[in-house]
């Protein structure tokens, strides 16, 4: 069960395509973020589709194939955990954010 605590897994198709950024370090990130939908009826019968967007965060090797292999549009399923930071804006405003920082990740899609 300790493998249960902060894990979330997803299925969803890429809003745009990764974006990479390499460190002094040699470290790499990419960054993308991909959409789930989910659909009910509502109370009076009709259909309704909600699409979620989730904020993605890959490191090193998982950000070098996302940045081979998938572009927008891509099906992709991960494996992370959320991760809440805040940072300061270039104009000095605070924000929050909520990212999954992934730990494992399949391509659905085909390159």
């Amino acid at each position: 069960m300790a493998n249960l605590r902060n894990s979330v897994q997803l299925i969803g198709r890429l809003g745009r395509d990764p974006e990479v950024k390499t460190f002094d370090s040699g470290k790499k990130l990419a960054t993308f973020s991909i959409a789930t939908n989910s659909t009910y009826r509502n109370q009076r019968g009709e259909k309704v589709e909600e699409t979620q967007w989730h904020n993605l965060v890959l490191w090193d090797k998982l950000a070098d194939i996302a940045s081979q292999y998938l572009k927008k549009g891509s099906e992709v399923a991960v494996e992370g955990k959320l991760v809440h930071r805040s940072y300061e804006t270039a104009t000095g405003e605070k924000r929050t954010t909520t990212e999954i920082s992934v730990n494992d990740m399949v391509m659905l899609s085909g390159k």
